[in-house]
């Protein structure tokens, strides 16, 4: 643990500053309060996940930045459900942006920054239980601001029901908003969530947003021509402010235990042998590649020289490679590649009934 209490990561160094459009005004206490929430998203989601595990805590870290900034790393380790997982806070700041955020927001050059965040990968020990990922986060620098984050999740073995259960409650926190958010956002993540390398999904995807302020663009990424960024130039604008932006952001944070649990209390006593395990290794060697190589957040944490325990908690405890790996024709995990590895509508139950 550090040197400091709890306490120290409710306190930011607010620095304002109010622009003169009302709609993109960064309120007095942005910092505090989007600071608050992810902390106390880390709680709400640390607390219900021990008690669903029922045998194993989080074990806890407090570290400091040396050029500003801390946060709360917690682990939790051979537990009955989860084989491990993290969920971590970060507030963080200093003199300039890392060149990762720069190349995508270059009016961010030469101004101080806050960033602050919370974010979350599992791994459950059952393969029929997916893995799991939630990252939501707040950055300011000079007269800049912009929210991101989303969830999304990453079966071993098909289940319908548990795609539609996980994108349509997503969908739910995102309607309560605006219409347009969720049908914007679930391409985005399937965009995002992408292995060049392999020409695949991760998984099945979920919500992604980045760089969301006051311009009304719901699609702020690197293509020109994707569904997410034509689906986007054909929404327009969305006229928001600061305070709409986090009350979303508010709802899709709250929207993850909803999501995600039911799912777990599903599958977690399913029977399952060598073979289910080995492959979910397999593709948790999937997992460990995205992370590594395109992981916007693995990255960020990188370049400021944030704490490589925390960053690299997201990994796998246990992976697997293997060479021209092909799945048997028929097989649950042919039709895992074949079917649920592809962008779909998860939310259309006439789909879901087809497959």
């Amino acid at each position: 643990m550090g040197r400091h209490s709890d306490n120290s990561l409710q306190e930011s160094r607010n620095q304002p500053t109010l622009l003169t459009s009302p709609t993109n005004t960064i309120p007095q206490d942005s910092r505090v309060r989007s600071q608050q929430f992810m902390l106390n998203l880390q709680d709400e989601i640390c607390t219900a996940l021990e008690q669903l595990d029922g045998e194993a805590r989080f074990q806890q870290d407090h570290w400091e930045r040396t050029e500003g900034g801390e946060g709360r790393t917690r682990v939790i380790r051979e537990g009955r459900v989860f084989e491990q997982g993290g969920v971590n806070f970060s507030a963080v700041w200093g003199n300039s942006l890392p060149a990762s955020i720069l190349a995508q927001r270059q009016e961010a050059a030469g101004h101080e920054f806050f960033a602050t965040g919370t974010s979350m990968v599992l791994h459950p020990r059952n393969p029929y239980v997916p893995t799991v990922h939630l990252n939501y986060r707040y950055f300011e620098a000079g007269s800049i601001w912009w929210f991101g984050g989303g969830a999304d999740l990453t079966p071993y073995y098909p289940f319908a029901e548990d795609a539609v259960h996980f994108h349509q409650t997503l969908k739910n926190a995102c309607d309560l908003h605006h219409e347009e958010y969720y049908p914007a956002f679930k391409r985005w993540c399937d965009e995002y969530f992408y292995l060049q390398h392999r020409q695949e999904q991760r998984g099945i995807g979920g919500i992604f947003f980045d760089y969301q302020d006051a311009s009304g663009k719901l699609y702020v990424g690197d293509q020109t021509d994707s569904p997410a960024a034509l689906y986007s130039q054909q929404v327009g604008t969305v006229s928001r402010n600061w305070e709409d932006i986090f009350a979303f952001v508010q709802s899709c944070g709250q929207a993850f235990l909803p999501a995600y649990v039911p799912i777990v209390e599903r599958r977690q006593g399913i029977e399952y042998s060598d073979r289910q395990r080995q492959f979910q290794l397999y593709r948790r060697g999937r997992y460990a590649e995205f992370n590594l190589v395109y992981d916007r957040g693995t990255v960020f944490g990188l370049q400021t020289n944030g704490r490589t325990e925390s960053i690299l908690m997201s990994l796998p405890p246990l992976a697997r490679w293997e060479y021209c790996y092909e799945p048997e024709p028929g097989t649950p995990e042919a039709r895992l590649t074949e079917i649920f590895l592809q962008p779909h509508d998860w939310t259309n139950l006439t789909f879901v009934q087809k497959k």
